[in-house]
């Protein structure tokens, strides 16, 4: 087995090699290796860079320690804190590193398409998935992302039935990730006339954004219906057939898009969904093949399934996977998530660490 610094001798070696084929001057002709060569660059600075910065460190405070040594009265003490301050900046660079090193989620850097979509409850439920995604909204705005709606289908009271967000940004994927699943809602409805409290949820499903070039897809495959597009009345109801139904044969995958006026609009946001749809299939295909396919993310939507509970009554909302409860249900839904999302990384690290250990042992 190789040693940590023999790991990351080669790390800087493929840097290297890295830099050397990006220069390379057919490689802008071929986007994928592009791509693919560019984010595995940008990983392996990062690593190499602290590397290197963990190296000087561990140098000057065994420099420091050295003067000490050699040293007496105020001299001395100067030393001992250089030695100190040195230490603390390595101590603090190698557990990044160690974090650096961790297997990377292959869906990182990539950008997200997140769904929402009301579940049980009836027309509560779509009321509470507006809400979501009205904190969505908040939370993306927050953060400074890129998004925009890809369908948005509004419920007879004001829900919504489903929207569909693309979300631009360096680490949407790594942030949004743990979204994924059943949300529940415990609230008075403002369809409940004598006060009580229902039990609603809705599900949120969370995708990476696939290119072209990640998944071929072979126009043969594809029936593409179009048809007249449907809404709430007046100016939202076309006059055209632009709304376009595309289903992917092989797989059954379907996707309608009805929001824009135009027919070229509509397919292609409706090609840019059933793209990461694929991506996604053959991702869970991949994890079920080597033994490691997680439970699907959405369930069937029952409120049994919940990954999060929202209690208007309480100001409270509650993570069912990492055991946090905050009492600032307004500040959640104000767009407020970080609270309950660095939790989440950081459950999710210790875990990657865990398994890292496991394997070393």
């Amino acid at each position: 087995m190789r040693s940590i610094d023999e790991t990351l001798t080669a790390l800087a070696d493929e840097l290297t090699q890295v830099e050397s084929e990006l220069a390379q001057p057919d490689v802008a002709n071929d986007l994928k290796r592009l791509r693919d060569l560019s984010r595995r660059h940008k990983e392996l600075t990062e690593i190499v860079g602290c590397w290197r910065q963990l190296t000087a460190a561990r140098a000057d405070a065994q420099e420091a320690r050295d003067m000490m040594s050699d040293s007496s009265g105020d001299d001395k003490e100067i030393w001992r804190e250089e030695m100190a301050s040195a230490e603390a900046r390595a101590d603090e660079l190698a557990l990044v590193l160690e974090e650096l090193l961790l297997p990377r989620d292959p869906n990182d850097g990539r950008n997200v398409i997140m769904e929402i979509r009301g579940a049980e409850g009836g027309e509560e439920a779509n009321l509470f998935a507006s809400d979501l995604a009205e904190m969505y909204r908040r939370y993306f705005a927050l953060r400074n992302w890129k998004f925009e709606v890809v369908e948005e289908r509004e419920s007879p009271l004001g829900g919504l039935d489903e929207v569909t967000f693309l979300v631009k940004g360096d680490d949407v994927w790594m942030r949004l990730e743990g979204e994924a699943g059943v949300h529940r809602v415990q609230r008075v409805p403002a369809t409940e006339t004598k006060g009580r409290v229902h039990t609603s949820s809705a599900t949120v499903s969370v995708m990476p954004e696939a290119e072209e070039v990640d998944i071929d897809v072979d126009p043969n495959d594809l029936k593409i219906d179009i048809y007249r597009a449907s809404g709430a009345g007046g100016q939202h109801v076309n006059t055209t057939d632009s709304a376009v139904r595309i289903t992917h044969v092989p797989t059954g995958i379907m996707v309608a898009m009805q929001d824009e006026r135009s027919q070229l609009q509509n397919r292609t946001k409706a090609m840019i969904v059933l793209r990461s749809r694929l991506l996604k299939a053959a991702q869970d295909a991949h994890a079920a093949e080597v033994g490691d396919l997680k439970r699907s993310q959405i369930g069937g939507g029952g409120r049994s399934e919940k990954i999060r509970t929202y209690n208007f009554k309480e100001n409270r909302v509650t993570d069912h996977r990492i055991n946090v409860t905050l009492y600032s249900l307004d500040g959640v839904l104000a767009g407020d998530l970080d609270p309950l999302v660095d939790p989440l990384l950081a459950d999710k690290r210790a875990r990657l660490l865990a398994e890292s250990d496991g394997r070393a042992n």
